[in-house]
């Protein structure tokens, strides 16, 4: 059996454009024996977990990515210039925990300030959060293969250093064979900046479906995504029906006269080591004022705006209150009250709408308490165990 190892594959959360489920992909990996498979979808992470845990229940090696998209200046352009492109293409691979978190920041940049027909990043981020990842060139939609399409040597070339500046010896140049006369193009120079430039090259199939004959279905899907038809001969499509999930037989024939292009695939498998604690609370970590940790400054809280809501403080309201305080410090969820308390806060500050409460929420004291919420809890007889219970975790 000849290694090799997918680094550039879309699932079905590349949506309408994979033709493939994320256990279909992990199926084949493992009927071919490989020991590591990456999910890159367009733009998102939304089935990165899955992913993870269902490649780990199988013995293979998940290695997370995105094939992003990156704006060809800035990110916060939102309009196109004559004869520019809105995006090119870049695959990105998480190598650890910190390309793994660089990853999940990147793609809700994108999101967040750089969505313009698509969720686009720009170099200026890339550089800010490029630790623990492993950057492939990219398809035919790449920046690199665009200008080498256009025989921009020189600018290609250019933008070649300058991801080998930001991303080192984690920067190669992906080579992709479906039988396209702009691959043959682009492959072959491809290869003699490699040699030149002392970068490497990867060997990928941007896989889109499982098998051959689901081509079909894959075009389909692209129709639905731009309201095209089959008939249309101008519409957005795959050029050939050569983009699924080749064996390591196939690549390894396709990709022969450069072997070190099909090597690479688990040099970079083997770089990836992520390691995700699954079932685990993370939560932001609340900045308390100096001397007090979290718990502390919850009761303080507490304890000065008890008088707001009970001026004739009873015991009952006080033991209630400490029992509360104790069950959620025992239980890890002081920083997540101070959390809420601390946006409810804002809210209302600027007079922005914020609702009475509801669900089990309502019958926290501390809750009512800190102005998250405005039903008493003991006038409606509700009880704190509905909403945190040490017997239930």
């Amino acid at each position: 059996m000849k290694e090799f190892v997918h680094l550039h594959t879309h699932s079905d959360y590349s949506l309408l454009d994979g033709a493939c489920s994320i256990s279909q992909l992990i199926n084949q990996a493992y009927r071919f024996d490989m020991p590591a498979l990456a999910l890159t979808d367009h733009g998102n992470l939304f089935g990165a977990i899955d992913f993870y845990t269902k490649a780990k229940k199988r013995g293979i090696k998940p290695i997370i990515g995105c094939e992003v998209y990156v704006a060809p200046t800035s990110r916060f352009k939102k309009r196109k210039e004559k004869k520019e492109e809105v995006a090119y293409h870049l695959t990105l691979l998480a190598k650890d925990r910190q390309g793994y978190s660089n990853l999940m920041e990147l793609v809700s940049c994108g999101y967040l300030e750089g969505f313009y027909y698509s969720p686009r990043v720009d170099k200026d981020i890339l550089s800010q959060k490029g630790e623990g990842l492993v950057v492939l060139s990219g398809c035919l939609k790449s920046e690199i293969a665009s200008l080498l399409l256009q025989d921009d040597l020189k600018r290609a070339k250019k933008v070649c250093l300058s991801y080998q500046d930001l991303f080192g010896e984690d920067f190669y140049l992906e080579l992709q064979w479906q039988g396209l006369e702009e691959q043959k193009k682009v492959n072959q120079v491809l290869i003699e900046l490699s040699r030149e430039l002392s970068i490497p090259l990867v060997a990928t199939n941007d896989v889109h479906y499982l098998t051959r004959e689901d081509a079909r279905a894959q075009d389909v899907l692209l129709c639905i995504q731009t309201g095209k038809t089959l008939e249309d001969k101008d519409r957005l499509h795959l050029s050939s029906s050569e983009f699924y999930f080749r064996s390591p037989e196939e690549m390894n024939e396709l990709f022969s006269h450069i072997p070190e292009a099909l090597s690479n695939s688990k040099v970079i498998a083997d770089k990836c080591s992520l390691k995700i604690e699954l079932g685990k609370t993370y939560l932001p970590l609340y900045q308390t004022p100096p001397a007090y940790d979290l718990g502390e400054y919850l009761r303080k809280l507490c304890q000065e705006r008890l008088p707001h809501r009970y001026p004739e403080v009873s015991p009952q309201v006080r033991e209630r209150m400490e029992d509360e305080l104790q069950i959620i410090g025992k239980m890890g969820y002081a920083g997540y009250f101070l959390i809420v308390w601390d946006f409810i806060r804002y809210a209302k500050e600027r007079k922005i709408l914020v609702g009475p409460g509801r669900g089990s929420v309502t019958g926290s004291l501390v809750a009512y308490i800190l102005g998250i919420t405005n039903i008493d809890p003991l006038s409606y007889g509700l009880f704190f165990e509905r909403f945190l219970n040490p017997e239930r975790t």
